[in-house]
């Protein structure tokens, strides 16, 4: 089993052994869905019939299973509409605005038991001795909801944004300006650049030799690296994107060798490949780390993603002065989410979520999906 993801956060002190963790996440086990709810969430252990932590050799395994119900909207309309003609036949008059509502509420109600189920994973893996916590989610609304529901299941527990001293987006495009790649990793043939004017103009290379004289002439016209693909001794492939998310990651041919050499049974395979993958990973982020500068440590209390923010934060019920410029980070991006406020505000999660619940209050994000996501309700502003 090998990630093809990662979404990085650090976790400066984590002295949870796994029965401790599993303890913690049995609050919020994971139940399927009853016939009259829409959704669930919560722990599922990694292994059928295993604990809710799959620990192995100090490395810690956790999964959060989302289930979901697929009820098609067309279907409720339609048996909607057939109800409320019904209504209209025996009353004399149309429904109005409050008995639509509730007919619809009704039909979907009725509907629920008929409606199919869709589980979805999202797995993490915790190093405590190397402090990582990576969460195999390619999209920030999926790592959202693993940290979220995290943080409600252990108390006290601190992450940190991982923060370089060199933007990734500088150093890709530097190391295509000098098709040059840092010591231990070599540049793939899939690359994308993005100018930061108002028209974003993007140039996206897909198993295409990177020439540097090409390349150049982007870099020189304003563009920056955005995405770059590169390989890691030889052994780990993956794509970089200028938010340290780490895509595609995939074990190469010698590694694969290896893992297959030796007979084992499927208990075996499945701790062998989770050993293997994590200490593979965990060197090569050593690696990249340092071929972006070296990590930052934290320059305040605000950078930390952790419980104790709430201390430093604007009381409840208070604004809390960056909230305009949250907003206008979500509207400009178009997509919500606690990372993108995150990363561009630099503040801990816990902030971060707070902001988005008080636009969530203006009307100008939605309610968050039980897939963690958030849709923007409002334009940008003028």
């Amino acid at each position: 089993m090998w990630f093809r993801n990662l979404t990085l956060y650090r976790l400066p002190e984590f002295n949870l052994s796994a029965e401790e963790l599993a303890q913690a996440l049995e609050q919020h086990a994971y139940t399927p869905c009853t016939n009259l709810e829409m959704s669930s969430q919560g722990w599922a252990a990694p292994r059928d019939g295993g604990s809710l932590v799959h620990a192995v050799n100090g490395q810690m395994l956790i999964t959060l299973c989302v289930e979901k119900k697929l009820l098609p909207a067309a279907v409720v309309k339609e048996a909607t509409q057939a109800r409320a003609a019904e209504a209209e036949e025996q009353q004399g008059f149309k429904p109005g605005r409050k008995q639509m509502r509730e007919i619809k509420d009704a039909v979907t109600d009725e509907l629920l038991p008929k409606a199919f189920s869709i589980r979805t994973k999202i797995a993490a893996w915790i190093d405590p001795a190397n402090g990582w916590l990576a969460i195999d989610a390619p999209s920030s609304a999926k790592a959202d909801a693993l940290i979220g529901y995290l943080f409600k299941s252990v108390d006290k527990l601190d992450l940190v944004a991982v923060r370089v001293k060199h933007a990734p987006v500088a150093a890709m495009t530097e190391w295509l300006a000098t098709d040059t790649a840092p010591a231990g990793f070599t540049i793939d043939q899939d690359a994308e650049l993005r100018a930061t004017g108002e028209g974003r103009a993007t140039v996206r290379y897909v198993q295409h030799t990177l020439e540097p004289a090409d390349v150049s002439r982007h870099i020189a016209a304003g563009k920056r690296c955005t995405q770059l693909a590169m390989t890691w001794n030889d052994r780990v492939s993956f794509v970089l994107t200028d938010g340290l998310t780490i895509k595609r990651v995939a074990a190469l041919d010698v590694i694969k060798e290896t893992a297959s050499a030796v007979e084992q049974t499927a208990d075996e395979a499945f701790d062998g490949d989770f050993l293997l993958m994590a200490g593979e990973l965990g060197r090569m982020l050593a690696d990249l780390m340092d071929a972006l500068g070296g990590e930052q440590a934290p320059e305040a209390p605000n950078d930390l993603v952790s419980a104790a923010e709430d201390a430093v934060s604007p009381a409840s019920g208070e604004p809390d002065p960056l909230y305009p410029q949250a907003v206008e980070v979500v509207q400009r991006a178009k997509r919500a989410s606690i990372s993108l406020v995150q990363r561009h505000l630099r503040i801990g999660y816990n902030r971060a979520a707070r902001l988005l619940d008080q636009m969530e209050g203006g009307g100008i994000v939605s309610a968050m999906g039980s897939d963690g996501s958030r849709r923007v309700l409002a334009g940008v502003p003028a």
